[in-house]
């Protein structure tokens, strides 16, 4: 099932481990990276639903690209306790650009395998999807 723009196929272990943190809240956050060499975007790292927004953060390179999904919990202006699924593409500027090619190339088929993303956030640098940006795109 690769695609033909990026020829990077889905593990199937992305599509599981996302289903259990929409339905399960298994996880906090799912870091994603594509391995060249296999041709495919494979899990990387998740996140225990106890970890912090900044142990999601510290789990991004600072020079290499990744897809995340964060299991993003907040409260509305009216008080009500809501969570959003948050799709991050990490895209540092510090990256390859050949790297940068590959994930932007294979983002939105990546995407669309992941049903029930609610928000997507393009982040370059660690301010472009903090906690404040989050929230503005959530609510």
């Amino acid at each position: 099932m690769a695609n033909a723009a990026s020829g990077m196929a889905v593990d199937d272990d992305c599509k599981l481990k996302f289903l259990e943190l929409k339905a399960k809240r298994t996880y906090r956050f799912i870091v994603f990276k594509i391995e060249e060499k296999q041709k495919q975007v494979v899990v990387e790292k998740l996140g225990e639903p106890s970890d912090s927004y900044e142990n999601f953060t510290a789990s991004l390179p600072a020079d290499e690209c990744r897809y995340a999904v964060y299991d993003f919990d907040f409260v509305t202006d009216e008080n009500c306790q809501k969570s959003k699924i948050i799709f991050i593409a990490w895209s540092p500027d510090t990256s390859k650009v050949r790297s940068k090619m590959i994930y932007a190339s294979s983002k939105d088929r990546f995407k669309r395998e992941l049903d029930g993303i609610q928000v997507e956030l393009q982040a370059t640098d660690p301010t472009e999807m903090g906690l404040d940006v989050m929230r503005s795109r959530s609510n």
